[in-house]
């Protein structure tokens, strides 16, 4: 028996054909597939397939494109020969992951999680009106060097993700970033191709409209813990899991934490990531080089799993 630490990707990992060859190889994928668009009320599956690229890279089609392939590989790998040797001790998801890691542990419904990701979406990305937010990702600086830089009696400036040792993400308005940008200086900063700044105080109109559509689903006690990121620990607690759930959208993504807290609280032999890319599994090994990592993202992976 080995034990494994689950791990779920959040958006950027999005591609045009995500998901094909999964649909094609496999009935539960073409399943999945079908309750989403069932769910959204529109072909998901259309645009994961064939795009435009622009279109599936809108933050209401990412999110709900990137948990269902994560949920399709989840579900394969399960059903795999040998499966049982393998055992779930915990899971994770960067932000957007955190629903495909709750829907994997049978906390909410895969239906559920498409419908209030895609909400979630929209949400987040009508909270800030398109070119007046930036987000940035900061190499080489802690934690220490980025909130030194930030002055909070200026514009909106805040550390958004904490992903790896050196690779802090910080997200706030133009002007605040900015700002932030010139008190750092000497620093190697990318500005990131997204939307929206995600994971700041900007966020809190669409925190406020998910916490009323949280309110309205189940929540069943996850059948593995899932570390969430708001808090970097899991519960049990029905009620806690769906205020970090909103709470998460505002706060950081506290990735190093979750994966520190899994590896010696669990000791896993290995994380497996489920979906589109390998950006969380190049994650832990910056954290902790010494665990083992597997992608299961396409028929090849899974088919690897069994032998």
């Amino acid at each position: 028996m080995s034990n494994i630490f689950a791990l779920f990707p959040g958006q950027g990992s999005q591609k045009v054909g995500m998901g094909k060859d999964l649909f094609d190889a496999y009935e539960v994928a073409r399943e999945l597939f079908s309750q989403a668009d069932k769910a959204l009320g529109f072909e998901l599956s259309k645009i994961c397939f064939e795009g435009p690229a622009d279109k599936l890279t809108l933050t209401e089609i990412a999110q709900p494109a990137i948990l269902t392939v994560s949920t399709i590989c989840f579900r394969l790998a399960q059903q795999q020969p040998g499966a049982a040797a393998h055992q779930i001790v915990a899971a994770a998801g960067h932000s957007l992951g955190e629903y495909s890691a709750l829907v994997a542990a049978e906390a909410i419904s895969f239906e559920d999680a498409v419908r209030l990701v895609n909400k979630r979406g929209k949400y987040m990305q009508e909270a800030v009106p398109v070119g007046t937010g930036k987000m940035v990702a900061v190499l080489g600086k802690e934690v220490a060097e980025i909130e030194a830089a930030i002055d909070p009696s200026a514009e909106v400036a805040q550390i958004a993700n904490i992903n790896a040792p050196g690779q802090i993400v910080v997200a706030g308005s133009l002007a605040g970033v900015q700002q932030f940008v010139e008190r750092l200086g000497a620093a190697k900063v990318i500005e990131l191709p997204v939307s929206a700044p995600f994971h700041c105080s900007l966020m809190k109109p669409a925190e406020e409209k998910l916490r009323v559509d949280l309110a309205t689903i189940e929540i069943k006690k996850p059948k593995f813990p899932v570390f969430q990121n708001f808090t970097a620990s899991a519960t049990e607690d029905i009620e806690t899991i769906r205020e970090n759930l909103a709470l998460q959208v505002c706060g950081r993504v506290r990735w190093v934490e979750c994966v520190e807290n899994v590896l010696s609280s669990k000791a896993p032999e290995a994380v497996w990531e489920y979906g589109a890319g390998n950006v969380l599994t190049g994650l832990v090994k910056r954290i902790n080089s010494s665990v083992a990592r597997v992608n299961i993202d396409s028929p090849n992976a899974v088919v690897g799993l069994a032998a």
